[in-house]
């Protein structure tokens, strides 16, 4: 081998911390370790490196021309291995000094703002790009990497060996119908009432959608669909605008509040949705996710669930 495995990152860095300082102890102390350590690896540094570094006048380590040689080459040498750790670190999406952050278009409404403010407290530098689709697509895009983490319904698809969860609140289906329907002063809907009104939904891929599907099938007939469209603030403005009805969460509920009116559902057609973050196991220690999973958490225990609004 053309290098010594006693030659070692370590060993640069001590004899840097002491061409620095000029002093066994001064370097010592910098380094947090003990004069001995200090000694001993310069000591086998020059042993990896089979010349003498330093001149021994008694207790006195005086440089030779081969430390200040040392000293110019390794200072750059450290610098392009730091870098070159920053750099891979950030390729993998490690405390990068950008954080990707997949979430449902519904979420958008308070939990999303709630988190980032949150975030960005804990890492103020942290410059964080906000992602939305649906669950399907989120969790293609957090598998491939594009994403660090998600905020999505955690139905059956989001259980993956590969990732880990946390939960943040549930929330319940509601019928949404423009505020002056016939149904806009039931206190709750039995959906037969509806079987012949026109809907519209979410495009597949959405959870809102595959929930949808599942009430409508409790229910027993397949809903009249007018369009199906790609984010739900779209969906929103149909019904608000008397183009149909359609099943969609509680957490929405602020969004054309005096234009929209979500009905609970009789008991026997309730169903929830349970809304949570979604991360890979391989990241878990990335300290950025680390920051967004301690608001997470704090989140849920603040109880969070969306009121459920008549």
């Amino acid at each position: 081998m053309l290098i010594d495995e006693e030659f070692t990152l370590k060993k640069l860095e001590i004899f840097l911390a002491f061409m620095r300082t000029g002093n066994l102890a001064r370097a010592a102390a910098e380094l947090q370790t003990s004069n001995v350590s200090v000694h001993r690896a310069i000591h086998s540094l020059e042993n990896a490196l089979r010349c003498p570094l330093f001149k021994h006048e008694g207790r006195n380590l005086t440089p030779l021309e081969s430390a200040y040689v040392l000293e110019e080459r390794a200072q750059k040498l450290v610098a392009d291995v730091v870098d070159s750790v920053r750099l891979t670190r950030e390729a993998a999406g490690f405390s990068a000094e950008r954080f990707k952050l997949g979430s449902l278009y519904s979420l958008t409404v308070k939990t999303v703002p709630q988190l980032i403010m949150g975030l960005k407290i804990r890492r103020s530098e942290l410059n964080i790009d906000l992602i939305l689709g649906s669950n399907f697509d989120l969790l293609y895009k957090l598998k491939n990497m594009e994403v660090d983490a998600i905020l999505i319904s955690l139905d059956e698809h989001a259980n993956d060996p590969d990732c880990e969860q946390i939960a943040l609140f549930t929330d319940d289906i509601f019928l949404a119908t423009p505020a002056e329907s016939p149904f806009d002063r039931e206190q709750e809907i039995d959906l037969a009432d509806v079987r012949d009104a026109t809907f519209i939904t979410l495009t597949q891929g959405f959870a809102t959608h595959q929930d949808g599907n599942r009430v409508f099938k409790q229910a027993g007939f397949e809903p009249k669909v007018a369009m199906q469209v790609n984010d739900i603030f779209t969906l929103l403005s149909m019904v608000s605008s008397g183009v149909g009805y359609a099943l969609l969460p509680g957490r929405i509920a602020a969004v054309y509040e005096n234009r929209v009116k979500l009905i609970p559902l009789q008991p026997r057609y309730r169903l929830q949705q349970q809304i949570g973050v979604v991360f890979l196991k391989a990241k878990e220690r990335d300290p950025n996710l680390l920051a967004l999973l301690a608001e997470c958490r704090m989140y849920a225990n603040r109880g969070a669930n969306p009121p459920a609004r008549a």
